[in-house]
């Protein structure tokens, strides 16, 4: 029987787990971005929580940490720094983010003291998929501006960003223990590799099988995990929908991260008894995928009110299989 420990309190020293007992690290930690103006999220973690998270670990143990585009360097040399090699990074690209930007041009007229034109209104409908069909939610009237000055014209629809599609998912591993080969370092501590085998793409039915030498579980899943079917006749992509409104309603986590790719991820990095640690865990996700997937899971979260959402969550899923 799987077990699940979360902590409602600061990850810093992790103090409830014991060195070298962890089988892998999945994890979404603050961006630094000032994600929608949350306290939280208005830097970095300290790389303090990468050092106390490398002693936990069993060495070869893999780790999954989310992250920004504009501060995954920084993510990155602070995991490197504290120990961590750098194996990868996965793309998860869910095409369906929302553009941070303006017109530019409507900021030239202010400059230049000219009052931009009015232009209409609009209604702006904000919508999702689900189960095949399209919901839509339809705010407040907007009024829409035109720019007025001569510069302003010229350098009309300019703005200050491309559309979101992706976040980068950085892949690290804790060192092998030295002297041992990546097999003995298997037999001794379960890790070392990643489990390729749960995490195969299967075949359509009816598609032919690929490759030199194809596997009878599908293709080996790639780097870029896509929610949209994109493919070239060979490779396929493992896909993920983006958690829009139609999340669980007593969830209002503002970066929830979907369950399924949790699975992905908790399936690629580790095989069922081996244990979970998630330092930011938030709402719980990455528990809620160890939970069903037969894998245990320690957790912290500092906020009682996410705290309080993930206690919920991960009984429920619990609940379900015992």
């Amino acid at each position: 029987m799987v077990e699940y420990k979360i902590y409602n309190k600061s990850c810093y020293g992790l103090p409830d787990v014991e060195d070298n007992s962890v089988h892998a690290l999945i994890t979404d930690p603050p961006y630094g971005i000032s994600f929608q103006n949350n306290h939280w999220d208005k830097s970095l973690p300290d790389k303090q929580i990468w050092v106390d998270a490398l002693n936990k670990l069993r060495p070869g143990a893999f780790g999954a940490v989310f992250s920004a585009v504009r501060l995954m360097h920084r993510m990155m040399v602070d995991l490197e720094d504290s120990g961590f090699i750098i194996k990868d990074v996965l793309f998860w690209s869910y095409l369906n983010g929302m553009p941070k930007s303006r017109d530019v041009a409507l900021d030239i007229d202010k400059e230049l003291g000219v009052e931009s034109k009015k232009a209409g209104t609009y209604k702006y409908v904000q919508g999702y998929k689900k189960d095949g069909a399209e919901h839509y939610k339809t705010e407040d009237v907007k009024h829409k501006k035109t720019p007025a000055s001569e510069k302003g014209k010229f350098f009309k629809g300019s703005g200050l960003g491309l559309k979101p599609a992706y976040e980068p998912i950085i892949l690290v591993q804790k060192p092998l223990e030295k002297k041992l080969s990546v097999a003995q370092n298997m037999i001794t501590y379960g890790t070392g590799a990643l489990n390729i085998e749960q995490t195969r793409i299967p075949y359509e039915k009816g598609e032919g099988k690929v490759g030199h030498n194809p596997h009878p579980k599908g293709r080996v899943a790639a780097n870029i995990v896509r929610t949209d079917a994109f493919e070239d006749g060979y490779d396929k992509f493992f896909m993920v929908p983006k958690v829009r409104q139609h999340a669980e309603d007593y969830n209002n986590h503002p970066t929830l991260k979907p369950v399924e790719l949790m699975h992905h991820l908790t399936k690629l990095l580790t095989w069922e008894g081996q244990l979970i640690l998630d330092p930011f865990m938030g709402s719980g996700s990455t528990g809620v995928s160890a939970s069903l997937l037969s894998r245990n899971f320690t957790g912290y979260e500092l906020s009682e009110d996410y705290f309080k959402i993930a206690k919920r969550r991960l009984q429920e899923a619990h609940d379900t299989l015992f």
